[in-house]
């Protein structure tokens, strides 16, 4: 633990690039998802279709090739990409998918009478999916979207394969100097586990405040 202790501050900044890529990716992957759930519930058969499709081939391939392809794959077209940046990107698009899912499943929990009682009132469907449904349906979605950001914290790992220093990366660096395994894994071990916690504590208390209302 002696060497761990020696180079925490290293571990703490790989640990900030962890949440730092988990916050970013979480928020437009929550942008994103929410368009292509509402493509699926709403949209034409053409957006529907569309929808479907990316929600398919995204929950249907490896996060680690969707990484790789953002990464290495446009470089190919001349798109050269800051490794943080092409992560941040990735990850946005994966998580997108099963937010989309959630909140697919949260704005098909709405009872359709509600949607039908607020357009016979003299609002538009837009209005009355912004004012009404939506704000309805993002409360039944966060506990699934809540395990899907801790999902998403744990999947920032990935990311070490393209020379992230975020806190696998950063083990792994501290392991190639040292030549030490077990001290640098555990304590990113628990790292990961505590930030977790934190998370899913935030979580449950938005879950419970969004209950109140």
């Amino acid at each position: 633990m002696e060497l761990v202790l020696d180079n925490w501050r290293f571990l703490l900044q790989g640990a900030y690039y962890t949440l730092l890529i988990t916050v970013v990716s979480m928020f437009f992957g929550l942008i994103l998802g929410l368009i292509i759930a509402i493509m699926r519930v709403k949209g034409n058969t053409f957006l529907r279709n569309i929808a479907r499709f990316y929600v398919s081939i995204i929950r249907g391939t490896p996060p680690l090739v969707q990484i790789f392809i953002v990464y290495y794959g446009l470089s190919d077209y001349g798109i050269e990409l800051p490794s943080i940046v092409a992560a941040c990107i990735a990850l946005s698009i994966n998580i997108a998918a099963y937010i989309a899912e959630a909140f697919r499943g949260a704005l098909q929990s709405v009872p359709k009478g509600q949607l039908e009682a607020a357009v016979a009132s003299g609002m538009t469907e837009g209005q009355a999916m912004k004012r009404i449904i939506i704000p309805q349906a993002v409360r039944y979605a966060i506990p699934p979207i809540g395990n899907t950001f801790v999902g998403m914290l744990k999947e920032t790992s990935l990311v070490s394969a393209i020379a992230v220093t975020e806190l696998m990366r950063a083990a792994q660096l501290l392991v190639a100097q040292y030549y030490v395994y077990m001290p640098f894994y555990i304590m990113i071990a628990l790292m990961y586990w505590a930030m977790s916690v934190f998370f899913t504590f935030i979580l449950n208390r938005v879950e419970k405040r969004l209950s109140v209302y």
